[in-house]
């Protein structure tokens, strides 16, 4: 239980751990746990991910690419499950030091290019294939503004509002308002803006629409933390709107599936050639997992 009264001491130290989902994989250090060397599949990209949302980002805009004809987007989906810790193997922090999801190696070249951080992803991918991220100088500023804010924002979505109103072991009045508050803050800033334009960045869609969607998209679609009501999230009918335009995509449906364990309906706990959609090929569209 939380203390009534807490007084932080003087120097804060790991004494316990703190509970609530996710608690056994929160640590202050960033070492390594376990040896393991990753998977390498044969194609050019090798994606180390999960289909949360900082990693639907990520399979998104790969399965977009591959849509116009980016052979060499292709690319081997292979699931780090999380909750197991599988992100702190000394293989995955040589591609992510951070210990974080996604985390991307390109093997296209003659030297493999690791890429870590979901935006950089996206902004390494768009660059590579000359896609979805505008190249005048006006509209480019626009794109990466909005996926910048992307970055910015979400960790208040997520790691602050998700985390009190859904992970935390006990319900902290004080922290769930604070968030519900910012993250509603969140959610009118991006109705106020897809009020006067088609999309994110302005009549196109971007790598912004990509990165924002499966966060703010997901949540006013009633897909996360259970929270659709709480947060009153039909009041952005600019918002829904936008995210229906988006799901109606099929590169979208199906970069949803991928890595995705757990969930309704099921979707692929690995991804290494387009043929593996062929069994999920009727799926309808359903909610990414949670966190």
């Amino acid at each position: 239980m939380t203390d009534p009264v807490y007084t932080p001491p003087a120097i804060w130290s790991w004494t316990r751990v703190s509970g609530g989902a996710f608690a056994s994989i929160n640590r202050p250090v960033a070492s390594p746990t376990h040896e393991k060397e990753l998977p390498v599949g044969r194609h050019p990209l090798q994606l180390y991910s999960l289909g949360t949302p900082n990693g639907v980002k990520v399979t998104i805009l790969l399965e977009e690419l591959l849509a116009l004809g980016h052979g060499g987007a292709e690319y081997d989906a292979w699931l780090i499950r999380i909750a197991d810790g599988e992100q702190f193997g000394t293989g995955f922090l040589r591609v992510n030091p951070n210990g974080k999801i996604p985390a991307l190696l390109d093997r296209s070249g003659p030297r493999p290019v690791r890429v870590f951080e979901s935006g950089a992803i996206l902004v390494y991918l768009a660059e590579k294939f000359g896609a979805f991220l505008p190249s005048e100088a006006e509209p480019r500023a626009e794109c990466l503004s909005w996926l910048f804010w992307q970055v910015g924002s979400a960790p208040y979505l997520g790691g602050g509002f998700g985390h009190f109103y859904a992970y935390a072991p006990t319900k902290i009045e004080y922290a769930i308002d604070r968030y519900a508050m910012e993250v509603k803050r969140q959610l009118d800033v991006l109705n106020r803006c897809l009020a006067e334009r088609e999309y994110v960045a302005g009549s196109s869609y971007t790598i912004a629409d990509m990165a924002i969607f499966p966060w703010y998209g997901a949540l006013v679609q009633g897909w996360l933390y259970g929270a659709a009501e709480f947060l009153s999230v039909r009041e952005y009918a600019h918002v829904r709107r936008w995210s229906d335009k988006i799901l109606e995509r099929p590169a979208v449906r199906r970069g949803r599936l991928v890595n995705r364990v757990g969930g309704d309906p099921p979707g692929l706990a690995e991804r290494h050639e387009a043929s593996d959609f062929e069994a999920l090929a009727h799926a309808p569209g359903g909610g990414p997992p949670e966190k």
